[in-house]
């Protein structure tokens, strides 16, 4: 009989995702029976990593767990919350009644999620929640994991940071008002080698596009680098057809 307790993953596909899932499939107390990504229904990548939709589905098919996916168009908090309902309200009707987060130590964004999940019947899961984040990455890369930055805030990193993988070199050259895991927004990255994966995926590092906001940078709030967000630089990651035909 399995007693484990079913939960869908909230799924990035970072490397936060990626660790915080390791913890919950080792852990042996939880069966994830989903992952769930957000997608911009219009550019059909990942909202704020900029990741295609088909390296996302090669990333759960890796990882062997199906992935869900809530579409959205108009980018607003509003869509948003309306699509996420409605996806959650059918894996409820499942018997899963559990979401699980990557989330680290922002404490506005875990009240923001019990929130909105205690307002489905819903509870909440934060596998790596309070760890400290030059401890979770060190422990990251000597597990095995391999991640390729994909988005830079360029508030804190320049376009030289888009498509590196994190490794020592890059933890070593990261200023010091960045933090290690990226939490406060600075870098977002894609997972394609590691533990939950029974083989890596094969990706190609492809352009670097920069992309600046549509606000002001005078109405934002000065960062601790000193510096204010212009845009992001984001780098176009491509599946590795080559190796697909070799096989």
């Amino acid at each position: 009989m399995n007693n484990k307790k079913p939960v869908i993953f909230a799924w990035s596909g970072g490397k936060d995702s990626a660790y915080a899932l390791h913890q919950l499939l080792r852990g042996g107390n939880y069966e994830v029976r989903y992952l769930l990504s957000t997608i911009n229904g219009n550019n059909r990548r990942l909202s704020m990593h900029g990741v295609r939709e088909e390296l996302m589905e090669a990333q759960a098919a890796g990882v062997g767990i199906p992935l869900l996916k809530v579409y959205v168009y108009e980018g607003n908090n509003l869509e948003y919350e309306k699509q996420m309902r409605e996806v959650l309200l059918r894996v409820k009707v499942e018997g899963i009644y559990t979401v699980a987060f990557g989330d680290i130590f922002l404490e506005d964004l875990r009240i923001y999620r019990e929130r909105q999940m205690k307002q489905i019947g819903m509870d909440c899961l934060f596998p790596i929640w309070k760890k400290d984040t030059a401890e979770l990455l060190h422990d990251f890369i000597a597990r095995g994991f391999k991640t390729c930055i994909c988005c830079v805030n360029d508030g804190y990193l320049d376009k030289s940071f888009c498509g590196r993988l994190i490794d020592k070199t890059f933890v070593n050259e990261l200023p010091p008002h960045v933090d290690p895991c990226g939490e406060n927004g600075e870098f977002h990255s894609f997972c394609f080698e590691g533990p939950i994966f029974p083989k890596a995926l094969s990706i190609v590092v492809g352009e670097k596009i920069y992309k600046p906001l549509d606000a002001s940078p005078a109405d934002q709030s000065l960062p601790a680098g000193g510096t204010i967000t212009k845009g992001f630089w984001y780098c176009d990651l491509l599946p590795d057809y080559r190796e697909q035909v070799m096989q």
